[in-house]
């Protein structure tokens, strides 16, 4: 059985997209998609630990009574971590390692009262859509049913939560993760991209926002909605990684994100004009593409983007560590020798401070990472952080993985609980952790405390 990618990646300025070969080992996770099992085809119910006492949609026991803007305007106040949720197809993933679905790997409460024990206030969710990929692009119950959860458990961790969707209306896992494997492993038919060319999924994406705004905009710990998790039409329906080329070719088109979001922006402010929207931009939101997204009129909006460059640093395989940090070679894919340290990565986020500043809206890091076992990584680690915090960002890092024993076995290359041995699954302090966890105690709001004193 395979295990593929399911982590983020740089886009190479080659154009040579390494995807799921880069770390195709099998401590990474599977990201198996397609449309969902109907109920009588043995897909096992949500985890008995589900039914734990949920707020209703009229009754929630968070309150929004403060203005969620501000945490995204007045400097670093949201320090967190991403989880990572996908539908769980027994026939691929088999009956144990994303757990019994619908959807994993599956959290618990202890693996969120972790999280905030170690200093997190902040959890970006990466969710599968309310709405199903495939037309006639209806409610997903059991979708809704499991954020509900999350966000209930995260609300009882006193920590904030933002929505992030990966697949929905016309868009499945594998082409936001795997699409290189197609025909190889599994089968082409799981692929599905048509959010890029299909009007009615479009208008169905923008659907299920207004669905999940009408439903979440109550609920105190939610603070964000991030309308689509790495945009990349730009990879599966033209495989360009110059942004010049590819808004010379399709600029307006179907295939522009910044034509679509705006939209969607829309259907959320028809039934909720207070909670922060969050967008990415195209080629998986990588930072040198960032200058080329294109604000709404939205004014509670901010623009966020992730960062694993360089690619060939943060992904190598644990059997050939080249590279380390800081080092000297290629790092930004243009055939000469970068010195690859602070300054490097400080020169890199300009494009960054262009764009805030430029456009005059708050910016947001909404993954990152690096794995576990690469040299200087702990130094990369604190180095980056900093930068970030210099630059009042709010950020989570990719990823916080739960405590599910065949999950944890095979993918763990992010898990930095685990170490710089890439043979050890089991927590254990760590250099690289405890950076995390010294930037995570810088923390000092909470959902309790957010604006108690405000009238």
């Amino acid at each position: 059985m395979s295990r593929i990618v399911s982590r983020g990646r740089g886009q190479p300025a080659s154009g040579a997209w390494l995807g799921c070969a880069v770390l195709a080992m099998a401590a990474l996770a599977c990201c198996v998609i397609g449309e969902p099992p109907s109920a009588d085809d043995g897909q096992a119910a949500i985890p008995s630990l589900a039914a734990t006492d949920l707020p209703s949609e009229s009754e929630s026991a968070w309150d929004a009574t403060y203005d969620k803007w501000a945490l995204w305007t007045n400097g670093t106040q949201l320090r967190g971590a991403d989880v990572y949720q996908r539908r769980v197809y027994v026939e691929l993933d088999g009956s144990e390692f994303m757990g019994p679905g619908p959807v994993g790997p599956p959290y618990t409460e202890a693996d969120f009262d972790r999280l905030a024990s170690w200093g997190a206030n902040y959890v970006n969710i990466s969710h599968p859509g309310l709405f199903s990929e495939g037309p006639p692009y209806e409610l997903d119950e059991r979708m809704e049913a499991n954020l509900d959860r999350l966000l209930d458990l995260i609300a009882r961790a006193d920590m904030f939560a933002v929505i992030s969707f990966r697949t929905g209306p016309g868009r499945s896992e594998f082409g936001l993760c795997c699409l290189e494997e197609a025909g190889d492993w599994y089968d082409v038919g799981y692929l599905n991209d048509e959010i890029w060319r299909d009007e009615a999924a479009q208008a169905a994406w923008a659907a299920m926002w207004r669905h999940t705004a009408e439903r979440y905009r109550g609920n105190s710990v939610v603070v964000g909605y991030d309308l689509m998790v790495e945009p990349n039409a730009n990879e599966v329906w033209g495989d360009i990684w110059d942004p010049k080329t590819f808004y010379q070719e399709y600029e307006d088109s179907s295939y522009d994100w910044n034509r679509l979001f705006p939209q969607v922006t829309d259907a959320i402010r028809e039934v909720d004009a207070e909670t922060p929207i969050l967008v990415g931009g195209m080629a998986y939101s990588a930072v040198d593409w960032m200058p080329y997204i294109r604000p709404s009129d939205d004014r509670r909006t901010v623009y966020v983007f992730h960062q694993y460059a360089p690619y060939q640093y943060t992904h190598q395989w644990p059997d050939d560590l080249a590279l380390r940090y800081p080092d000297t070679f290629d790092a930004d894919w243009d055939g000469e020798d970068d010195r690859f340290d602070r300054d490097w990565l400080d020169e890199l986020l300009t494009a960054v401070d262009r764009f805030a500043g430029g456009h005059d809206v708050p910016v947001a890091v909404n993954e990152f990472g690096v794995v576990r076992w690469v040299p200087g990584a702990s130094r990369f680690m604190e180095d980056q952080m900093a930068l970030f915090e210099q630059r009042g960002l709010n950020y989570a890092l990719w990823v916080w993985d739960p405590e599910w024993a065949p999950y944890v076995e095979e993918n763990n290359a992010f898990n930095l609980r685990l170490g710089p041995d890439p043979e050890n699954d089991v927590n254990v302090p760590n250099d690289l952790m405890g950076v995390v966890q010294t930037y995570w105690g810088r923390n000092t709001v909470r959902p309790s405390t957010f604006g108690v004193d405000e009238p």
